[in-house]
């Protein structure tokens, strides 16, 4: 018995359960809302102010291993929509994000209170900030904890971030991770006493975990997948016009956007910079300044975010502190070569200069002299470009899904190995 819990079911969470219940790991998948091609939901999601919905679409063969939890959920994007923030306010508000995670952990937790101990290779696999009930039930059960850490762990970010407001003083109220009360941090902490085994995605999340004030249970590493490659691209001539660069992200100096806007303000007409993203917050003049003097973009569907990238020469991801950067992958995916760094997911999927290029995090000289290199050698943006196409073919989301469930059933076989014994739901 192994049940997967995600509340809002990304892209990660989705090849994570199609990965474990291929393998025959899979007994349960608990969300808050999902659709299914062609059911009542799916079909919804074609109405105009539905099209949320088709976010939460999973492949058929989950569909009846998949429990549903929607209504704090639903609330949230119902509240989100109507501008009642008080509903949605941060770790306060009933429909906050914090909310529904808290909400569905409590609901796996009283079911594996229900259903008793389940025995030897029994795992609740669940993610950061939505693990602690449930961990608590299935330590009690002798159940194992499989933990996901889908960024960086919380005492690096403060470490590392923390500098940025001195380094950038003006962009200080962006870091909006500096909010989370000290209630929220020591749940993340107690989440990951319990696990027995944590997963990350990229190498500088596990990084992050040597700030952790004690021992912790063993890390793998497996990074995400790419989106699906889909014919070839052809990169425009660089000749007579500026370079065209994007960056999708949320709008704050943790995704280094005050560095990726000096260094194209150094750059001026050479280089052409659209952004799509949300702000982190409201009414921070020098967010607002930079936006002003560029193509902003603050929403976009996911189909058109993949068809934005194959228009522009070259995606710019400087983030501060990332345990991934899916975006990274959809760019790379669309023959739009990177540049981003060493606080992503980067190091594991760029070869630097072959694929993509890499520059030290918060270094905005760096980041400059990167683009700069290009103006000087357009060449290789489509040769990069090619190459970062050729890195996606090798790796879809399905193998992501599949070295997932093979580390997951190693966890399980050394579990159940030393386990002790379990009666009536208690360690013997």
């Amino acid at each position: 018995m192994l049940v997967l819990s995600h509340p809002t079911g990304n892209a990660n969470a989705r090849a994570a359960a199609l990965g474990l219940l291929q393998a025959g790991h899979l007994t349960s998948f608990q969300t808050s809302i999902a659709t299914f091609p062609g059911d009542g939901l799916d079909r919804l999601s074609a109405l105009p102010g539905l099209g949320e919905l088709r976010r939460r679409r999973f492949d058929p063969a989950l569909k009846d291993v998949t429990a549903m939890w929607p209504w704090r959920e639903a609330g949230r994007l119902l509240a989100s929509r109507a501008g009642l923030r008080s509903l949605t306010r941060h770790e306060r508000g009933a429909f906050c994000v914090d909310a529904v995670y808290r909400s569905l952990d409590r609901h796996i937790a009283q079911g594996l209170s229900k259903a008793g101990a389940a025995g030897a290779g029994a795992a609740v696999y669940a993610y950061e900030d939505g693990a602690l009930a449930s961990f608590e039930a299935a330590r009690s059960l002798g159940i194992a904890r499989l933990y996901d850490l889908p960024i960086g762990y919380w005492r690096a970010a403060r470490r590392l971030l923390d500098a940025e407001q001195v380094r950038w003083p003006e962009w200080q109220s962006t870091l909006t991770g500096f909010l989370d009360s000290d209630e929220k941090l020591a749940r993340k902490d107690q989440e990951l006493r319990l696990a027995d085994r944590i997963f990350v995605a990229s190498s500088f999340t596990r990084q992050t975990l040597a700030d952790f004030p004690g021992p912790l249970a063993p890390v793998d590493v497996i990074p995400y997948g790419f989106p699906a490659v889909v014919g070839a691209r052809a990169h425009a001539p660089l000749a007579g016009r500026p370079l065209k660069l994007l960056f999708v992200g949320g709008l704050s100096q943790r995704k280094g956007i005050a560095d990726l806007f000096a260094a194209v303000r150094a750059l001026g007409k050479h280089v052409e910079l659209t952004v799509v993203g949300a702000k982190a917050v409201e009414g921070n003049a020098a967010l607002d300044a930079a936006l002003a003097a560029h193509r902003w973009i603050p929403s976009l569907p996911h189909d058109a975010i993949l068809k934005l990238m194959r228009e522009h020469d070259v995606f710019v991801f400087p983030s501060l502190f990332e345990g991934f950067g899916l975006v990274i992958t959809e760019a790379m995916s669309q023959g739009t070569p990177v540049i981003t760094t060493d606080r992503t997911a980067g190091p594991d999927l760029i070869e630097h200069g072959r694929n993509g290029w890499l520059v030290e995090a918060g270094n905005t000289a760096a980041l400059q002299a990167s683009i700069e290199n290009l103006l000087r050698h357009p060449e290789q943006v489509a040769a990069a470009g090619r190459e970062a196409m050729e890195t996606a073919r090798r790796r879809p989301w399905e193998v992501y899904g599949h070295e997932l469930a093979e580390a997951v059933a190693r966890t399980l076989n050394d579990t159940a190995r030393h386990a002790p014994a379990v009666v009536r739901g208690h360690h013997a």
